[in-house]
């Protein structure tokens, strides 16, 4: 996309902020204005913009919390439900449940991931229980429910984020910590990749897995943002 604008600026209409460049707004790709309800968001996406226009020409991946707002805004908002639903099912199967069997992982395991569990029992309501190995451990009906509702409990932005940081993670307890009890991205993603980075320290760097973990890690960066700016 070439640009075509020399300033960006933010307006307030009824309410909410929108971004406006040379005064016309933005556009999502469904035909909706880039507009949001909260002014620090609103400054950070034109922010995004300006920065993404200063090259001559620009790439939709330039402007990833534009990217996650109007998959709020288009995407989520009209139906929150299917969303959530799907958000909630990671709690059936939540990596920190699933321990090794014995030895430095899993003590390793236990120190880590075992406060977050608690979190997620004491605030949420969501006691989940820790099996070992990798077969399916069925969990309380009463846990899901709780995790279900701290999901649904979240706004479309909110929910948005969540839809990064989940499945990035592989638990939806780190994701809601993210959002709900400020763990910072970067250690979640650390907590995520316990496993991982064990069997790197015995059998050495694997190069593609850490470009990998840096690609994840800018999108992790990218939703925590999202969800502390949207308030």
């Amino acid at each position: 996309m070439k640009r075509f604008w020399t300033g960006v600026a933010v307006s307030e209409e009824g309410g909410a902020f929108a971004v406006r460049l040379d005064g016309r707004p933005v556009r999502l790709p469904g035909g909706g204005t880039l507009s949001v309800a909260a002014r620090p968001l609103a400054e950070a996406l034109a922010a995004e913009w300006d920065a993404a226009g200063r090259q001559g020409e620009m790439r939709w991946d330039e402007v990833p919390l534009t990217r996650l707002v109007g998959t709020a805004a288009e995407r989520i908002a009209p139906d929150p439900a299917p969303t959530v639903a799907a958000l909630a099912r990671y709690g059936e199967t939540d990596l920190l449940c699933y321990r090794a069997e014995e030895g430095e992982l899993a003590a390793a395991q236990a120190r880590e991931w075992t406060p977050w569990l608690g979190w997620a029992r004491d605030s949420l309501g969501a006691g989940l229980a820790v099996t070992e190995g990798l077969m399916p451990a069925p969990q309380p009906p009463a846990a899901l429910a709780a995790l279900e509702r701290a999901v649904a409990a979240h706004p479309p932005l909110g929910l948005a984020a969540l839809g990064v940081l989940v499945p990035a993670l592989g638990s939806l307890v780190l994701g809601l910590a993210v959002t709900r009890a400020g763990l910072d991205p970067a250690e979640a993603h650390r907590l995520s990749l316990l496993d991982e980075l064990h069997q790197e320290a015995r059998w050495g760097l694997d190069w593609e897995a850490e470009e990998r973990r840096a690609r994840v890690a800018a999108d992790l960066a990218v939703a925590a943002r999202l969800a502390a700016l949207a308030g």
